[in-house]
């Protein structure tokens, strides 16, 4: 079985990614794919809080043609800087969309050098995987539910969405994808009885798999006592029913690629 790889939320960090990569064997000193048929995730959230997303976006795009060709594979989540991003492309100042994506870390420099083709790779993003008995989604959240009863439906749903003009279809995704935490007792990590746990459990009943892999909330808002220099490994909770990879990048940590056991 092929090595399975999986990164966290990059957020601009393209020295700190590619750095990762080059640990790992997947690219050489001159950034080409040395991976073979090894398959890489990533979680999504390349842009903003970093002002490299776009060259990052660009090295994973470059990537995917070299690891397909030598049988290997990339592959991407939908973020929710992703849409961030898209929203203010797509809206501008209107409905506020700008504005909150320069809140939330948007970088000027990244929507400059942003090309229809780095816009359509991001629309064309998946939001959930199965990837044996692991599922795949970007954020810790319970959102994804009400979207659809299965992957395909979810993910069918976000790609209506890329193409739908109306505001509050907008306002409403990103409000859901603010969500984090679904999965975590923040007041009493450590009780036996974990709420969280079974809140995952019910996605993992809905959707399949046995253990939920995500990023989106920086391992150390779970771990506050744990410095993000510290951060190189994920954080297994909530009964081992739930994987968190977001290694804070953006907050200083070195970040992480987690290989799946057993590949």
């Amino acid at each position: 079985m092929p090595p399975i790889f999986i990164c966290g939320d990059v957020h601009g960090q393209y020295d700190k990614l590619v750095r990762v990569l080059r640990e790992n064997g997947l690219i050489r000193e001159t950034l080409a794919w040395t991976g073979a048929d090894a398959q890489l995730w990533f979680m999504g959230d390349f842009v903003d809080r970093g002002e490299d997303g776009i060259p990052a976006v660009d090295l994973v795009m470059r990537l995917q043609r070299e690891a397909e060709a030598q049988g290997g594979g990339i592959h991407a989540l939908m973020g929710n800087h992703e849409l961030l991003f898209l929203s203010a492309y797509q809206f501008g100042r209107r409905g506020g969309f700008r504005q909150a994506w320069l809140r939330n870390g948007g970088e000027e420099d990244d929507m400059a050098r942003a090309t229809i083709h780095h816009i359509s790779w991001m629309q064309a993003l998946p939001a959930m995987a199965r990837l044996g008995d692991k599922l795949l989604m970007h954020a810790d959240a319970l959102f994804y539910a009400s979207y659809g009863r299965t992957v395909e439906q979810v993910n069918a749903a976000f790609t209506r969405m890329m193409f739908d003009e109306t505001i509050g279809v907008w306002e409403t995704m990103l409000d859901n994808f603010s969500e984090r935490f679904a999965f975590y007792d923040r007041h009493s990590p450590s009780r036996a009885y974990s709420e969280g746990a079974t809140r995952a459990q019910h996605m993992l009943n809905l959707f399949g798999g046995k253990q939920i892999v995500h990023g989106h909330t920086p391992i150390v808002y779970m771990k506050e006592e744990l410095p993000p220099q510290m951060v190189r490994a994920p954080l297994v909770y909530a009964n081992d029913s739930c994987i968190n990879v977001d290694g804070g990048m953006f907050m200083g940590g070195p970040g992480f690629l987690y290989r799946l056991p057993g590949t």
